[in-house]
């Protein structure tokens, strides 16, 4: 079908402003932009009964920001499930505050305790920190649920974009840590480490994430051309100590119609029902990448949204 009009809009917009693309910045200023345009179609905040900064150690001796949502008071008696989230961006732009709004709404629509991971970013953190920290933070958060109100057995993982991909390994790595995990909650994830689909040819120039930004993240979050053949990395066709796909926890997959990644978005999907998953995944038509986060503009995305919250509060078994 066609774009969506209000996406058109969008699109219309953001060519006028004439801005320079990521790829024509330093990683810094790259940042800076994101920061300030992130919340300009956000739906509005959520209020949340607790919402906390927290500092959480890594492997490597240092601490990560995370932020907790409540939207509801904890209570010890009836523990609630929990989702780790982690933001898109590239593995170079992006923080728990330009996902905030989007976090809001699944801890309060989703019926869960929301940790929002702010892993540390490339160039100046290489592959694979991402994946360190996005993991460090479900191991901190499996050990200390009870503190927080979590029941550790009802853990979910999620995340968009590059936040997608952290998702998948980290689902892989707490089925091999005995971790279990109720959901993979999936939007629009980045599943391959070369950029071959076909949705990557016809969709590589004007419908917000350009073929020439996607290489130019990849490139900050790379120390060589072999880390793109590392399943951390690809998990959809990496070949570096690829794992056995099979026992990780159910998913739930958003793709769109109109972003370069709904290819191997789909083809994840395929690998993960092959390797024997339960795999629901919905192409939302007439959408972009980063669509999840236009709610306050594009009124369809809200059924996105709804969707997406469905899909944790079935996994968590609540109502």
């Amino acid at each position: 079908m066609p774009l969506n009009p209000k996406i058109e809009l969008v699109l219309d917009m953001i060519a006028r402003a004439k801005r320079p693309h990521y790829h024509q910045m330093s990683a810094q200023q790259a940042r800076a932009s994101y920061e300030k345009s992130a919340p300009i179609l956000e739906i509005p905040d959520a209020p949340m009964f607790t919402l906390e900064d927290l500092r959480i150690p890594t492997r490597d001796g240092a601490t990560i920001r995370v932020r907790l949502y409540q939207a509801t008071e904890p209570s010890w008696a009836e523990p609630m499930p929990a989702l780790l989230y982690y933001h898109g961006g590239g593995f170079t732009v992006g923080s728990v505050d330009t996902h905030d709004a989007l976090c809001r709404m699944l801890a309060r629509d989703g019926r869960c305790t929301v940790l929002s991971v702010d892993y540390r970013l490339a160039p100046e953190y290489k592959f694979p920190t991402a994946v360190d920290d996005a993991f460090d933070a479900l191991r901190w958060l499996h050990a200390n649920a009870a503190a927080y109100g979590v029941d550790a057995g009802r853990l979910a993982v999620g995340g968009d974009s590059a936040g997608g991909t952290l998702a998948t390994v980290c689902a892989v790595l707490a089925r091999d840590a005995g971790i279990g995990l109720a959901l993979q909650l999936l939007i629009y994830p980045g599943t391959t480490g070369h950029q071959q689909t076909d949705s990557h040819s016809r969709l590589a120039d004007g419908f917000l994430l350009s073929g020439d930004t996607i290489q130019w993240f990849f490139e900050q979050y790379v120390r060589d051309h072999a880390d793109r053949d590392d399943w951390r990395f690809a998990p959809l066709d990496g070949e570096r100590g690829a794992p056995d796909f099979s026992g990780v926890a159910p998913a739930w997959i958003a793709t769109a119609e109109y972003d370069p990644l709904s290819d191997e978005g789909d083809a994840y999907a395929a690998k993960l029902h092959a390797a024997g998953n339960p795999v629901t995944l919905t192409r939302y038509r007439g959408m972009i990448h980063e669509f999840f986060k236009m709610g306050g503009f594009v009124p369809e995305v809200a059924n996105a949204h709804a969707d997406a919250a469905a899909a944790l509060r079935a996994a968590f078994g609540v109502e």
